[in-house]
């Protein structure tokens, strides 16, 4: 697959790599919601949540452990962050591969952006 993801992981298009292991890559939004909004993917290809099987599904526990240690290294972690999955069009998946965001750093409403006002 060659989807957008797919080039950060071979890192034939640019990103701010926030988290890199074997199975996992999180990198900054490049539309932030928040002051910290990260994507969390699995270097695997998979296309979405709905495409989760026995065999892969111990990346959605690795897509966790690497949010909450990203929530600890920016000191968001103790008021507290989003953990959002979009899955298919209808739940607003944009790019057809399996991420995470992170958002945080800022008490989070929905539907508004409450810096923006301040």
């Amino acid at each position: 697959m060659d989807c957008i993801f797919c080039k950060i992981i071979k890192k034939e298009v640019p990103a701010v790599i926030i988290y890199e292991d074997d199975d996992v890559l999180a990198f900054n939004d490049v539309r932030p919601l928040a002051p910290v909004h990260v994507l969390i993917i699995p270097k695997k290809h998979i296309e979405s949540l709905n495409d989760i099987t026995e065999e892969n599904s111990a990346l959605i526990g690795k897509m966790a452990l690497a949010a909450n240690k990203i929530a600890v290294d920016f000191d968001i972690s103790p008021k507290g962050y989003k953990l959002l999955t979009r899955v298919g069009e209808w739940g607003g998946q944009e790019v057809p591969h399996l991420h995470m965001h992170l958002i945080g750093g800022v008490k989070l409403y929905e539907n508004i952006r409450p810096w923006e006002n301040q």
